[in-house]
This record gives structure tokens, sequence and C-alpha cells, in this order.
């Protein structure tokens, strides 16, 4: 039986992807770096911020050291919280689903964006309170495609539940390609949103088309 649900943040829950690639953009622009709308979707997404600049550098032939990458990681951090603030990013039936959600099993949030992002905005939306664990980019050591924050979602749930809890009765919900090899090689059951990605290129349990057409039901027949 479905014991826990765990969701992606960016691209599922948050509509951030397209702020996310303004605050590349602009961060990097300062370096003299240009960065395509276009490449940013096809190439980086899915990275953690610390994976995206370094595949950046990699493709252009550079070299950034720890300290470059993590004032860079810091500059986005800042840009973010700009274009963040006065408005909801939420898609459309997002947080109505995490709240659903919640009334019914525990939910997590296993992402690649970084733990206060993901708490600013959850905080502004009164929806931190529905989650049992929070798993950041700063929180496991490696990030998705790795199996490691679903395996860490997991792991929090059982201990918050106080009895074990197996990964094939927790579904993942995902937007990205990354983000469902992470949870299918940690083992979870998958349902891909095409919020980001086409339909036909999320190789998920069950697709739906937006976040608001997640049903409950349907997560139960997963592991059932």
């Amino acid at each position: 039986m479905l014991k826990a649900i765990v969701f992606d943040f960016d691209g599922v829950l948050a509509n951030s992807e397209p702020l996310h690639f303004r605050a590349f953009r602009d961060v990097l622009a300062e370096c003299g770096v240009a960065l395509a709308e276009r490449d940013y979707y096809d190439r980086y997404l899915g990275f953690d911020d610390v994976g995206s600049f370094r595949a950046i550098a990699r493709d252009r032939g550079m070299e950034w050291d720890r300290p470059a990458i993590a004032s860079l990681i810091e500059k986005k951090a800042v840009r973010m919280e700009e274009l963040e603030r006065d408005v909801s990013v939420l898609f459309p039936g997002a947080a109505d689903v995490v709240r659903r959600a919640a009334d019914v099993v525990p939910v997590a949030i296993a992402s690649g964006a970084l733990g206060h992002e993901i708490r600013r905005i959850l905080d502004r939306e009164n929806l931190t309170r529905c989650f049992t664990a929070i798993i950041a980019a700063e929180d496991t050591p490696s990030s998705k495609p790795a199996p490691d924050p679903y395996l860490r979602a997991v792991s929090l749930l059982s201990s918050a539940r106080g009895t074990p809890v197996l990964a094939r009765d927790c579904v993942a919900v995902e937007d990205s390609i990354q983000g469902l090899e992470s949870a299918r090689r940690a083992g979870l059951r998958t349902v891909g949103v095409a919020q980001t990605y086409p339909a036909h290129l999320l190789d998920a349990d069950v697709v739906i088309d937006s976040i608001d057409r997640l049903s409950l039901n349907a997560l139960s027949s997963l592991t059932a």
C-alpha cells in the first residue's frame, strides 16, 4: 500500500525553472559567459547548481574551482530571491495537491534546489508544515540522477514514522529525466509530470499533463 509521496520541487510544485534560467543567465553574463535559454533546458535542466555550473564550464573548455563555483552559487541565490519577490511561483493547483496528499500519507521533497530557496517558497505559501522531510541539494553527497536524494527521503520518512518505510511503497513525482532516473534507482514507483519535458520523453509508471491532475487513488494503485 502507499506509504508516502516524495515530490520534486522545481518543475513539479514550483514553476521556477524560468527564474532559475534567468538567474543563471544573469550571473554568468557577469563572467562574460552567455547562456541561451534552449541550452539551459536541453543541457542543464535537472542538475543542481553545482552540477550546472560545472557542466557549463566543461562545455566551454573552462575550469572553475570550488571557491569560484561557491561564489557563483551565492550570487545566483541572491538573484533568485530578487526574481521571486512578491510573486507566487507555484503551479496552479500545486498547493491543493500537497495539502490533500499530506492529509492521507506523509509527504516529502527530494530536490536539487537549495534548502533555503525551497523553504522560502513553502513558508510564503504556508506549506512547510505539510512536509515530513525536505531533502535539498546540500543534504546528500550526490545529486540526481544518483539515487541519493530519494534514498535519503525514504530514510527520513522511516525515522519519522518510527517504522521502516520501503521504497517500493513510495511514489516519486518528478518532471525531469534525471529525477525519474534517480527515483527508479532508489526503488520508488514514479509519476512523470509533463510540465517541463514533453510527455513522450518521461519514462515513468504514470505520466500526467500537470500537477493538478495528480490522483491519490492512482498513486495508491501503483503500490498495490
